[in-house]
């Protein structure tokens, strides 16, 4: 039985080998990219991966949690749009799932929500001190 470090070693493919999504040049297979919600996933994409930390630092699996995160994102913002627009009966069971497994997969990709300390000085406090202004009624 052979062990690890007596197995052969397999060369690196060149980057003309790989497939335009590990090259980089594409984010999604079989798409062009330029439909709303493919839009949409490349910047929720992008943004995920900024909270942490950037593209280049993270591990391939994280990666892929994140194009996860981006498209139950993007078809969770769907499902609210056609919703709010009166096209689609809204589904609540099925977006309560999509959301549930959207908060796990934040979960493992270890970003979590962070509380705000407010005081009696804060901006939010005193937004919600100030009394509302009369509406002239016409």
């Amino acid at each position: 039985m052979e062990s690890a470090l007596e197995s052969p070693q397999v060369a690196p493919r060149k980057s003309q080998g790989k497939s335009r999504v590990t090259n980089g040049s594409k984010l999604l297979p079989l798409a062009d990219g330029r439909s709303v919600t493919a839009r949409r996933f490349r910047d929720l994409y992008e943004d995920i991966a900024a909270d942490l930390g950037g593209l280049d630092c993270l591990s391939e699996g994280q990666k892929q949690l994140i194009r996860r995160a981006a498209m139950l994102s993007a078809e969770c913002e769907k499902l609210e749009a056609q919703s709010a627009r009166g096209e689609a009966e809204f589904n609540v069971d099925l977006y309560g799932q999509m959301c549930d497994r959207l908060g796990r997969l934040f979960g493992r990709l270890g970003l979590e929500r962070k509380a705000r300390e407010i005081t009696p000085d804060s901006d939010v406090v005193a937004h919600f001190r100030r009394r509302p202004r009369k509406v002239d009624a016409e």
